[in-house]
């Protein structure tokens, strides 16, 4: 029990790695990248990445997994990317980081429809406390709401959230590691995007030493090893287990935030709190008691089951004992 408790924290920790990654996305791009090509910065953070995976893995996708593949990596990659990157240039920081932390309800939601996996009463719970303790966070009262860039942050908050189900719906094919999926993923990405570029932002921008750096941390931690924990922790913890763990990308973002002199006011540090309290609460597994009612139901109602509840038989000889007579 304990060995298993034990692996079941590693996995978390190592699957956590991956949206604490992504929250340094915000301060890396306002402080590195070129402004204004958030399609470029989306194919270099993609693309070569998954190029590279692929150079190391040698392996392609086979039957229906080129399909597979190419709906996932636009779900998580070719999509996601641009759209949050719309929803950061027109909405403060605080309102994008607000709606991608809708993310666990909407795994919640669809997990009933695709993985027949109805959550319990813990789980939603938990799920609104996590996104109202995101919002004292990063919500501020000069926060601003913008039509487009917020269905552009649901969008994409959204996609990523069918992504989760349909990964943990379809596994990976048998030999096939995390790293695998990630690099076919970001290679469709990248592909996807790339023909945008040129139509809406023109020729590359310059490219310095700082964006240089900020690309590579984009690619490589933020790109490669943060999908390819994501991809792992995917396929060994429950979906309820590893969907809130994306409320971390907007409180490390926070953290950032603070380590580049910003400052935090008491609801603030009361969202922080609320919000880490349901990260760590979706790693318990609570009974449901509509659950434990409806199965106790059944075990009542299922043949045999007077038999299986009834107290042990009166051991003593039966032998000379009449039809109908009582035992004193």
């Amino acid at each position: 029990m304990q060995n298993s408790h034990a692996r079941h924290a590693a996995n978390v920790a190592l699957t956590a790695l991956a949206p604490a990654s992504w929250g340094t996305t915000y301060a890396v791009t306002t402080e590195l990248l070129p402004p204004g090509h958030p399609l470029f910065a989306s194919v270099m953070r993609a693309l070569p990445a998954g190029l590279l995976a692929l150079a190391v893995t040698r392996a392609l996708p086979r039957g229906d997994w080129w399909w597979k593949a190419a709906v996932l990596g636009t779900l998580n990659i070719g999509a996601l990317f641009p759209l949050l990157f719309v929803a950061a240039a027109r909405l403060p920081g605080g309102v994008a980081g607000t709606l991608g932390a809708v993310q666990p309800l909407l795994v919640a939601g669809l997990a009933v429809v695709a993985l027949r996996d109805r959550p319990s009463a813990w789980t939603w719970g938990w799920g609104v406390i996590g996104v109202a303790g995101v919002g004292l966070v990063v919500l501020g009262p000069q926060a601003r709401l913008d039509a487009l860039g917020v269905l552009a942050g649901l969008a994409g908050t959204a996609g990523m959230a069918t992504g989760v189900v349909l990964t943990k719906r379809w596994g990976r094919p048998a030999g096939v590691g995390p790293m695998t999926l990630a690099g076919w993923q970001l290679t469709v990405g990248g592909l996807v995007v790339a023909p945008l570029v040129p139509v809406f932002e023109g020729a590359p921008p310059p490219v310095g030493t700082g964006a240089v750096a900020g690309y590579l941390w984009l690619g490589g931690m933020g790109g490669l090893i943060s999908f390819t924990l994501w991809f792992r922790g995917l396929g060994r913890l429950p979906v309820a287990a590893s969907a809130p763990l994306v409320l971390l990308s907007p409180l490390v973002a926070t953290l950032v935030g603070l380590a580049l002199g910003e400052t935090l006011g008491p609801l603030q540090v009361l969202g922080f709190v609320l919000a880490l309290a349901a990260l760590l609460a979706a790693q318990f597994t609570v009974p449901d008691p509509a659950r434990l009612c409806a199965r106790a139901r059944r075990t009542r109602a299922a043949p045999g089951a007077d038999a299986r509840t009834a107290g042990p038989a009166d051991p003593r000889p039966t032998a000379g004992r009449t039809r109908g007579e009582r035992i004193p």
